[in-house]
């Protein structure tokens, strides 16, 4: 069987599959599972063209690694076949961990339990599975293989996942400020003492690139609406799994009834048994089916919260520049109780404070480096002389507060 195929990719156009077993992983029903969970979530209820996968964009990133290790080659980068295979295999399973509608319910149906986490244990699963042969993918995934640039191909401030994702997101949303010049990007990396770094005639590619995720976040990721009808999905499944620990029988999936019925930490992925095959079982088709039946569903909260979501009857939200005070909580808390007639323990799944932040670029981390002619590496902060890169490497952070727009505060 001719496994080399190439798929027709809307960004990038024709992306080939470089090996049999690259091909074998994509085939596998736990990458399959990614064309179920949309990339952005909810946010297609503010761009109505924001439906691509985790699918697509595993795909987009396995095909601008194969160009970024094909170009560090051509600088005499020494890679070897099997190194390219598994770096390939490692940015390709990057987000397998992701659970139904992305970051959205990390800290709802999981007990904070980080996908890279799953990710982690699942591209373990898959290495058993296939009698080892993705040992070098779990190394460089993890950070554990002696080279270290290659880990941070897959994971860094410049990784190839937020190249594909910002390029990816700003196409299918239509936020054109978010277009970033991957290509470029990639022409300018190059290896230096086993670390990633860009070239210094690069400096004005990675000045876009910080400003275009900038911007990204408040006009996509962070945009209010996207805010809103996340908290008020968190609030649907923190109902869910109240009244299902409470002895209630409500309908779900098997898959989604296990996460409904137990707290599940990280450490029950790997000592429960069925806990991980539950998880890669599920998807966003299993959150939408319960909310179209919860909407019918007897338990008033329950059935109000998801009948206002399938009908985008979403929570008005205020962003701030302050912090919501303890008396405006309260304030809230009260007038929803008395509008709807609910006691004061129902009334807090229709409102929601918190902080958002943004931060293009934190200079504490693994830092962006830039190579100059003369050889000398710096931090890009310290090597531009762009005051729009130091600017972008303050966190900036507002405050949100979100309630139903029947009620009138």
């Amino acid at each position: 069987m001719n496994k080399k195929k190439i798929i027709n990719d809307p960004v990038y156009g024709f992306i080939t599959i470089q090996s049999g077993l690259i091909f074998d992983i994509i085939d596998h029903p736990y990458f399959q599972r990614l064309r179920r969970i949309k990339q952005l979530g909810l946010t297609e209820l503010v761009y109505p063209g924001a439906h691509h996968t985790r699918f697509h964009h595993a795909l987009g990133a396995m095909h601008l690694m194969t160009e970024t290790l094909e170009n560090l080659k051509s600088k005499g980068v020494a890679i070897s076949t099997e190194e390219m295979e598994a770096t390939l295999i490692a940015i390709l399973l990057h987000d397998i961990g992701h659970g139904p509608f992305s970051h959205a319910l990390e800290s709802t149906l999981l007990q904070d339990v980080a996908h890279e986490s799953i990710s982690h244990l699942t591209i373990a699963k898959l290495n058993d599975e296939m009698g080892g042969r993705l040992s070098m993918s779990l190394q460089i995934f993890l950070g554990a293989y002696p080279r270290k640039f290659l880990n941070q191909l897959v994971s860094s401030q410049l990784d190839i996942d937020r190249l594909d994702y910002l390029k990816r997101d700003s196409y299918f949303t239509g936020v054109s400020e978010g277009t970033i010049g991957a290509e470029r990007i990639i022409k300018m990396l190059n290896v230096h003492n086993d670390e990633l770094v860009v070239e210094e005639k690069g400096i004005y590619s990675i000045e876009n690139f910080l400003s275009a995720r900038r911007l990204m976040y408040w006009q996509v990721y962070l945009h209010k609406t996207s805010v809103s009808s996340e908290k008020m999905l968190i609030s649907i499944i923190k109902r869910a799994k109240h009244l299902t620990q409470r002895g209630q029988e409500i309908f779900a999936t098997p898959a989604l009834k296990l996460f409904l019925r137990q707290e599940i930490k990280t450490e029950d992925f790997q000592k429960e048994d069925g806990v991980m095959e539950a998880f890669l079982a599920l998807d966003d088709y299993d959150i939408w089916g319960a909310i179209k039946v919860w909407s019918q569903y007897h338990d008033t909260v329950l059935s109000k919260l998801c009948e206002m979501l399938l009908k985008r009857e979403l929570f008005k939200i205020e962003i701030t520049s302050e912090p919501t005070s303890k008396e405006e909580i309260e304030q809230i808390a009260l007038t929803v109780q008395r509008t709807y007639g609910i006691p004061a323990s129902d009334a807090e799944y229709f409102y929601s404070t918190g902080q958002l932040s943004n931060n293009a670029y934190i200079s504490t981390d693994q830092k962006i480096m830039i190579l100059s002619k003369s050889g000398e590496v710096r931090d890009v902060v310290e090597a531009a002389d762009l005051p729009n890169i130091k600017a972008m490497s303050k966190i900036v952070r507002k405050y949100y507060r979100c309630w139903p727009k029947d009620i009138s505060l």
